[in-house]
């Protein structure tokens, strides 16, 4: 291959990682992606595209937010493809990006869209304890995957429009769901938990799901850094939150491959025969711990094993062609159902793929943010 067709491999990683994502563009300046519907990961993939253009002051990758939102966010406010009696929390992701749209505007229809995901979110349906549903579909059931999506939304919603009872509300979801799903032994989070027990999944006793699947445990690690960064210092649930993400943290540590970084797709059976180092949830932990050094919130004995987990991603998950960057051992989905029985068997059984944006758009966050660590802390 040509020396000019490569990528500027001087360019930091998260330039090349956004410039393979323009590149993808059509002639008008739309990603095909974004445009299938309003959901989680297309909102992953404008949110850390966003991301990156505030923090490396590149205005096209901030546009490209904002181009395909307006697609979908209407003169009114109203949400395209959306529908709110779903009550399903996938569904608020998306809207994290409305945030970054008012603060540079203030146009009237991003407030309106959020005041709809939140009015979601104040009416979803909750266990005994007041837990969020995943899904209207899913009763009595919370997934560690629902906090990522709907809780860094609530905790902004809430600082930005001065609703302090919403950013308690953010407080008892974080705490309920790792109260709740949390191994003693370990330190580890299982996958979900079924109040009702009915589920064919979940334990006749506990309600748990059997295994500890790393992208789940991967969205709330993200998910309680990015509530921090919203917090009030004095509110009285902070500190605990704080506490419960450092001690995860050691968890995690303590199941990180030895070898070469990475964490595996079910996380405390390494040695067995057909487990494999899995790529989104290895970079959802070390943008977590990076954030988490950065912000304070984690000592920096994280540091060497962040720093571990990034340079096994760069060496062993990521290649480099004409093309841009490439990212490969994605998991192409995994979720709790009749025919998704949380089993070892069924998590390794599902469809290992490369260029995945489930995969994609959180590299491109995690590069952001551990660029960002290291210019604030070099040594």
């Amino acid at each position: 291959m040509a020396a000019e067709q490569m990528p500027n491999l001087a360019a930091k990683l998260s330039t090349r990682v956004a410039e393979t994502i323009m590149r993808q563009c059509r002639e008008d300046g739309f990603h095909p992606y974004p445009l299938e519907r309003w959901a989680y990961v297309p909102g992953m993939l404008l949110m850390s595209m966003a991301r990156a253009g505030l923090q490396l002051n590149e205005g096209r990758y901030f546009d490209f937010m904002r181009q395909h939102m307006d697609y979908y966010i209407a003169e009114d406010g109203t949400i395209g493809t959306y529908t709110l009696e779903e009550y399903n929390l996938d569904q608020i992701n998306q809207g994290k990006n409305l945030f970054m749209l008012l603060a540079r505007n203030g146009d009237a229809r991003y407030a309106k869209a959020a005041d709809t995901l939140a009015a979601q979110l104040i009416g979803q349906p909750r266990t005994s304890e007041g837990g969020f549903w995943h899904k209207k579909i899913y009763p009595f059931q919370m997934w560690l995957d629902g906090l990522y999506m709907a809780s860094p939304f609530l905790a902004e919603y809430a600082k930005t429009f001065d609703r302090p009872e919403l950013m308690d509300e953010v407080a008892h979801q974080l705490l309920l769901v790792e109260r709740r799903t949390r191994d003693k032994r370990t330190g580890l989070l299982y996958h979900g938990w079924d109040e009702s027990r009915e589920q064919d999944w979940a334990d006749s006793l506990t309600g748990l799901s059997a295994n500890f699947w790393s992208r789940a445990m991967g969205w709330y690690a993200m998910a309680v850094v990015d509530c921090l960064e919203h917090f009030p210092v004095a509110h009285p649930k902070r500190g605990t939150i704080v506490g419960i993400f450092e001690r995860m943290c050691h968890a995690l540590i303590r199941v990180q491959d030895s070898d070469s970084g990475l964490w595996c797709q079910v996380l405390d059976q390494g040695n067995r025969k057909g487990n494999y180092l899995e790529a989104s949830g290895s970079i959802m932990f070390v943008y977590a711990m990076a954030k988490g050094l950065r912000l304070g919130y984690l000592s920096g004995g994280f540091r060497d094993g962040m720093l571990k987990g990034w340079q096994g991603i760069r060496e062993r998950l990521v290649t480099e062609d004409a093309d841009g960057v490439h990212l490969h051992r994605i998991c192409n989905g995994a979720g709790l159902s009749k025919d998704r029985n949380g089993t070892f068997d069924y998590y390794i059984s599902e469809a290992v793929v490369s260029d995945h944006y489930m995969g994609i758009g959180p590299l491109l966050l995690c590069s952001l943010e551990v660029e960002r660590y290291l210019e604030q802390s070099p040594s």
